[in-house]
């Protein structure tokens, strides 16, 4: 792809060239530069080669009349970054997304803009990205039925993703409007997956317990379904929360299973799954058997009941992806 011709005024470069603006990386290129096995290697490498995630500043959450902004920074190697991200409850009932955002990305050692991307598109690659990761270490071989809480774009991503690494055949789509649940079983059928559409509550049990992966993509703020009804060896990814007082899965399934996060620090502050059990007792704050790093490096010892991965989106993450978008951009 060829970038688009500068647009803005003077400024240099890392290397002292000067520039004349501040290129924009939309989200349609977003996505046609970097596709989620891509964006899955980019992290594994990334750990791999040492980031620490663990290592990453504490990000700002700021309650506004509207909703929330979050501010996201982080470094790593040649590159620095920041994502300023906003949360607005009420946008879908406008029209509007509920999550939306810009990702500056920075060059490391002189901190020079070197561009600018949809921190939307950044975010709908990355976090199903990193799920497909976590997925491709603790799913169960051969994990073909995959259950799906949630209709939005976290959902289909996490489709496409899980799909990338593991032999899915089968999707049930579980949410309350059962015109965008149907719609959704459609789209999943024209990638020639078998898939179905149930409502949320009771009719949805059998398909919790027969799933070999569970992706709770909601923004609910009480538990979807029982714990007790996954099965051993089940994966069970929770990424819709990042508050602490808001869950997708109960601490009974917390307590009786395998629990890897992204990273320790932001899942004892935001992880609502993990600080919501924590509270009640049900388990401390040892029983996370590791994060990302630990699994990518075969230093996580999964137990004999369910498995869960418990994601809130940290910064690091955004800033390994926008990397790999931003060197796909330049042809490097």
């Amino acid at each position: 792809m060829t970038p688009p011709p500068p647009s803005g005024t003077g400024r240099h470069d890392g290397r002292g060239a000067e520039v004349t603006g501040l290129p924009y990386i939309g989200g349609d290129a977003v996505r046609e530069l970097v596709p989620v096995e891509a964006a899955v290697r980019a992290l594994a490498d990334a750990l791999r080669a040492g980031l620490d995630p663990e290592d990453v500043p504490p990000r700002p959450v700021v309650g506004v009349p509207a909703g929330q902004l979050l501010l996201m920074p982080a470094a790593h190697g040649r590159h620095a970054g920041v994502k300023v991200a906003s949360v607005a409850p009420a946008n879908p009932g406008r029209g509007l997304p509920r999550i939306q955002g810009t990702y500056l990305l920075l060059d490391g050692a002189t901190l020079t803009p070197l561009a600018a991307m949809d921190g939307v598109a950044l975010t709908t690659l990355r976090t199903p990205a990193v799920s497909a990761l976590a997925a491709s270490l603790l799913a169960r071989p051969g994990a073909r039925a995959l259950t799906v809480f949630g209709t939005g774009p976290q959902a289909w991503g996490h489709v496409e993703a899980l799909r990338a690494v593991l032999p899915i055949e089968r999707v049930t789509v579980v949410a309350r409007d059962r015109e965008r649940a149907l719609a959704f079983a459609g789209r999943c059928s024209a990638l020639g997956l078998d898939a179905r559409a149930l409502p949320a509550g009771g009719a949805a049990e059998e398909a919790v317990a027969s799933a070999d992966v569970i992706a709770c993509c909601t923004s609910a703020r009480e538990p979807l379904f029982p714990g007790a009804l996954v099965a051993a060896g089940t994966l069970v990814i929770a990424m819709g929360s990042h508050e602490p007082d808001a869950r997708e899965i109960d601490g009974g399934l917390v307590a009786r299973s395998t629990v890897v996060v992204e990273s320790r620090p932001a899942a004892l502050a935001e992880a609502g799954d993990v600080v919501m059990a924590i509270r009640s007792g049900l388990v401390g704050a040892a029983h996370l058997a590791g994060d990302l790093a630990d699994l990518v490096a075969g230093a996580v010892e999964v137990g004999p009941g369910p498995r869960v991965f418990k994601s809130v989106g940290v910064a690091w993450e955004d800033l390994v992806v926008a990397v790999a978008v931003h060197d796909a951009w330049t042809g490097r």
